[in-house]
């Protein structure tokens, strides 16, 4: 982490933030692909044992697991909507690490449903199935990873969650929603877990230029969603990841509860 690099005329060095993970076990949802992916890479080279949750694309999660520094990394598929899969994965890896220290919750859907525009039952799918992954499998996964936070110590949870739970979503609003709801969850367990040394954290991005992002950031719809920001461009997953790192790092305790915008200044709340 001693390179130096640029993001468009914008300079950046990666000595700036030195983290120590050394001996943590840390869980990364939808950590295979862009900032998820990201963030498993900085958390292995920080020392964390990290343990990548997948839904299906295993090819993707093999090649970002085998590229991980260190040893000791795993990866264990499971459907963030569907509690039974959350539970055999916390399981898992009590079993195979016997503690979890750090969570990230970063995986997450997001379909358009237009109210004007979707039939009725396409609507409540949207909805069911938005929900179900953004906000009820997180929920789900603090629950199950404070159990043993709680007996171990202590432990920390990063909810990775969207500039949309602020600004709305009218094409997707299950997402707004969604992400809104994660706000408001981390606010309250932030409170509740915060005397068992357990700290919730939120990161809100703007648009990240990943591979999920690459269709809508082509042509006129990406020169309007970079001019959004005043910098002209959107967000690079290291960025939203060093957020999530610092976050998640010793230190940071007495910022438990809070909400950080990584946006670019794209949209601004006071």
């Amino acid at each position: 982490m001693g390179t130096q690099g640029t993001h468009k005329g914008c300079p950046y060095n990666k000595k700036i933030m030195k983290f120590n993970f050394e001996n943590q076990v840390a869980l990364v949802t939808g950590g295979s692909r862009g900032i998820g992916k990201v963030i498993s890479q900085m958390l292995a080279e920080a020392g964390a044992k990290v343990v990548i949750n997948y839904r299906s694309n295993k090819t993707a999660t093999d090649e970002t697991l085998a590229g991980l520094a260190g040893s000791g990394h795993s990866a264990v598929q499971a459907d963030m909507g569907n509690p039974a899969d959350l539970e055999k994965l916390i399981n898992t890896i009590i079993e195979n690490y016997g503690r979890i220290d750090v969570l990230i919750n970063n995986a997450g859907i997001f379909e358009d449903h237009p109210i004007l525009d979707t039939n009725f039952a396409d609507w409540q799918s949207a909805w069911q199935n938005t929900l179900a992954v953004n906000l009820m499998g997180p929920a789900n996964l603090i629950f199950l990873a404070a159990q043993h936070m709680a007996k171990q110590g202590g432990g920390r949870v990063v909810n990775v969650s969207s500039r949309g739970a602020f600004r709305g979503e009218p094409e997707s609003p299950a997402y707004g929603a969604s992400k809104a709801g994660m706000n408001a969850m981390g606010q309250s367990l932030a409170k509740k877990l915060a005397p068992h040394n357990i700290f919730v954290h939120t990161v809100a991005p703007g648009f990240v230029e990943t591979d999920m992002a690459k269709e809508v950031l082509k042509g006129d719809s990406g020169v309007a969603l970079r001019s959004q920001s005043p910098l002209n461009r959107v967000a690079q997953p290291d960025e939203v990841a060093r957020t999530v790192m610092f976050l998640a790092a010793e230190g940071t305790e007495f910022l438990t509860g809070c909400i950080v915008d990584v946006n670019g200044a794209s949209y601004l709340r006071s």
